[in-house]
């Protein structure tokens, strides 16, 4: 779990509407989730839990561009900040990366998100991945960077499944590979 640093802090409470009387609540209590304006300093990519996390782990183990990243857990979803108005951009690296995207939410102009805290504990409902700790850079890398890695992991999740669908436990693959090792005898 991740917490957001003073310099954080200050860039995300700027998109609020009131920006002093956000980080004033959050001084007081820094670990209320807090409702902000997308579109203005940034936008979110909300993805399902599943394939959110196994995306979030593919660009931290291959040091690709990442921003904020944040979970949801009574909504089983992860949020992935971009900057604002990259909506299209994202759009057109997913249309290269597949002719059949996995399911998201593009947060931007005209929408809100609900974000952890500076201070989250392991019960609360909103969580920091990757907690803002500046504004971060403006990087196209990023856009790119999700969208590959968002297709790869929904890849990856669905042959999981149909693995497991096939073996449901490990006694079944054991048996198939036993059958086809004394049939070739």
């Amino acid at each position: 779990m991740q917490r957001m640093t003073r310099r954080g802090v200050e860039w995300l409470s700027a998109a609020a509407d009131d920006p002093e009387m956000c980080r004033a609540r959050w001084a007081d209590d820094p670990r209320g989730p807090r409702m902000l304006p997308t579109g203005r300093l940034f936008d979110v990519v909300a993805i399902d839990q599943r394939i959110g996390l196994e995306t979030f782990d593919l660009l931290v183990r291959r040091e690709m561009p990442l921003g904020p990243v944040m979970l949801d857990h009574a909504a089983r979803r992860v949020g992935f900040f971009l900057n604002s108005r990259w909506h299209e951009r994202f759009v057109r690296f997913l249309a290269r990366a597949t002719d059949n995207p996995p399911p998201y939410r593009y947060l931007g102009d005209n929408s809100f998100v609900v974000v952890p805290g500076p201070m989250p504990m392991s019960g609360d409902r909103y969580q920091w991945l990757r907690a803002p700790v500046r504004r971060p850079e403006a990087d196209p890398l990023r856009a790119v960077a999700l969208a590959f890695m968002f297709v790869a992991a929904a890849d990856l999740l669905a042959r999981v499944d149909h693995y497991s669908e096939q073996y449901p436990n490990p006694e079944a693959a054991t048996a198939e590979v036993l059958e086809a090792a004394a049939n070739e005898q």
